[in-house]
């Protein structure tokens, strides 16, 4: 049995569909504040299979224990925590509290039931501003906010964790910018507040929610002047964990990986690329630059794909068109 926390998320309900796909017994543990139980719903539709949810924080401990205690959990996959960096920014207490206390939690109550295969869903805040692209799981980490410092802390401790404990098997898996939806149109991002990624405000403007797009800045020195991200299909993403438990469930050690695609977009070539695959104008807006971003990132997935057996598939066309069928149908 696979727990995922955070599995009614955006990203943890497409790795649901993979996993019970795959063929494993799946247990989601989420509280759903900034997801929905109805997407876990969808998932059981998908797969014609079920899955066990728990509607608790993983701050409770003793409910965390019960769960461990029923049920033969074979690796956790840890998506929960709070997300959004602006806000990290101005509520750093509760970001440390919540993302941190919560994975002491979750580990130590793994130790306490023998298990130690653990996938942990980091991101690439934690390159900070890289100096050169493409971007390898060896460069240096640098954070510019408490959300990333939260993964980076994270990913220390669980390094820290594994040197006393060469048992365990640990995958760190640093995401890039995932966008996309279930090709079914099903499954995909509904945050239950302001979004955190672009692809929800596209979207929005498109169906006529938002007047327009804010891009926040269009003089850095990329190829149109708006910032370059590695965006991934979520599909793509969800398949990688797949890959990394598989590995994880056999070997032990700890180990990085980039979840990438290694090409960059630009926002602009973004909205145009969404423009053409779906027919819908997107009018945009140019802002001043946000603090914090940075100019240009983009993954070097080549250890993925050499130690996992995995590379991304889907086209940047695959996303715009799946991300528009997903709200589509769920306006």
């Amino acid at each position: 049995m696979i727990l995922v926390t955070g599995g009614a998320g955006f990203i943890g309900s497409h790795l649901c569909v993979e996993l019970l796909n795959e063929g494993h017994e799946v247990i989601v543990v989420d509280h759903l504040s900034n997801s929905k139980k109805e997407s876990l719903d969808r998932v059981e539709e998908l797969t014609g299979k079920s899955l066990t949810f728990y509607g608790f924080d993983l701050l409770d401990r003793s409910k965390l224990e019960q769960v461990f205690n029923d049920h033969p959990i074979e690796a956790v996959v840890h998506l929960a925590g709070f997300k959004a960096v602006n806000e990290s920014v101005s509520m750093p207490l509760n970001y440390y509290h919540n993302n941190l206390t919560s994975t002491f939690t979750l580990l130590e109550v793994m130790q306490q039931f023998g298990v130690k295969n653990f996938i942990f869903s980091s991101s690439a805040t934690v390159y900070g501003k890289p100096d050169r692209n493409p971007i390898t799981e060896d460069f240096p980490t640098s954070v510019t906010n408490p959300y990333g410092r939260t993964k980076l802390m994270i990913e220390e401790i669980l390094h820290d964790l594994w040197k006393s404990d060469p048992s365990w098997s640990i995958s760190i898996l640093r995401y890039f910018n995932p966008i996309g939806a279930h090709p079914s149109g099903n499954i995909g991002e509904s945050p239950n507040d302001i979004p955190n990624n672009i692809m929800p405000f596209i979207t929005n403007v498109a169906l006529g929610q938002y007047k327009e797009l804010a891009v926040f800045g269009d003089d850095y020195p990329t190829i149109d002047g708006t910032g370059v991200r590695d965006y991934i299909h979520v599909v793509d993403l969800a398949r990688g964990h797949l890959k990394a438990l598989n590995r994880t469930l056999v070997e032990t050690g700890y180990d990085i990986y980039n979840l990438g695609t290694g090409e960059g977009y630009s926002v602009l070539q973004l909205v145009r690329a969404f423009e053409e695959a779906t027919g819908q104008p997107v009018p945009y807006r140019i802002i001043d630059r946000r603090e914090g971003d940075v100019a240009e990132c983009f993954s070097d997935p080549t250890k993925a794909e050499q130690q996992l057996g995995w590379r991304a598939e889907k086209t940047i066309v695959d996303m715009c068109k799946d991300s528009w069928r997903w709200r589509e149908y769920n306006p």
